[in-house]
């Protein structure tokens, strides 16, 4: 063996910086910052100004009214409390798409991921 001197400093920042990066994406803050992001997006869905009806009868909630996310096995899913919402924005053999989420999303993911990132890593 050679007399090498070993160079450690720059390793033993990374690894601290690697240990701190580690707390802040296990996974429970992984799941907070996602469902954070869930809720600016379901925000968003509920102030767009269609598809609602014209209904108005007692106890009648607007399709928009009633998106919302769960968390389930370590996801956050976003979606609709009522059954016939992947229906209108997916259409059917008899109604066409009526598309309100999907462009939601596509129009402010980059506003989405970019709050998350600041979450995660300040």
């Amino acid at each position: 063996m050679s007399d090498m001197e070993i160079y450690t400093d720059g390793f033993d920042g990374f690894q601290e910086l690697l240990k701190e990066l580690g707390k802040k994406t296990d996974v429970k803050n992984v799941l907070k910052v996602l469902e954070s992001g869930a809720k600016e997006f379901i925000e968003d869905v509920r102030a767009l100004p269609s598809p609602r009806s014209r209904m108005t009868a007692p106890g009648y909630t607007h399709l928009l009214d009633e998106v919302t996310y769960q968390t389930s096995k370590g996801e956050v899913l976003a979606g609709w409390s009522k059954y016939y919402g992947p229906m209108v924005e997916n259409g059917t053999i008899k109604m066409d798409a009526r598309e309100h989420m999907r462009p939601t999303f596509e129009k402010n993911k980059e506003r989405y991921y970019g709050n998350m990132q600041k979450k995660i890593f300040g």
